[in-house]
């Protein structure tokens, strides 16, 4: 009779050990979220002002742009590693995969790109998942 009690015991804990540390490690996967970083550059310098003003702030009022940050070059020291070359940039931040993919079809941007792809002759974007 000990010996199957002890039996028992020890395949009751064999099979506990085997699925808790699914139940504990497992969880809801989270959604993933996202920084979209664009960098433009401008086949004139003269059409700077507008870009800032008028053509870059239309991407951060996209309905699924968590935040939205917009600069220019900063006035650091020249070093090899340092990229000064571009003239604009917007860093947007998703919640999600999904809101950037839904943020690509957004009329706002589809606008943008519309009325102000004359302006870049370049464009580079890096996405960053966070």
């Amino acid at each position: 009779m000990n010996s199957r009690r002890k039996a028992l015991k020890t395949i009751t804990a064999i099979s506990a050990s085997s699925i808790l540390p699914i139940n504990l490690t497992y969880s809801k996967p989270m959604a993933q979220k996202l920084i979209h970083q664009v960098f433009f550059w401008l086949h004139k310098e003269s059409d700077l002002k507008e870009f800032l003003t008028d053509a870059a702030p239309m991407l951060g009022r996209c309905a699924d742009v968590a935040q939205f940050i917009l600069g220019t070059p900063a006035p650091t020291e020249k070093r090899e590693v340092v990229d000064h070359s571009f003239h604009v940039s917007c860093t947007l931040f998703f919640d999600s995969l999904e809101a950037q993919a839904a943020y690509q079809t957004d009329p706002l941007h589809l606008e943008f790109i519309e009325k102000y792809s004359h302006m870049w002759k370049t464009v580079k974007v890096y996405d960053i998942a966070i």
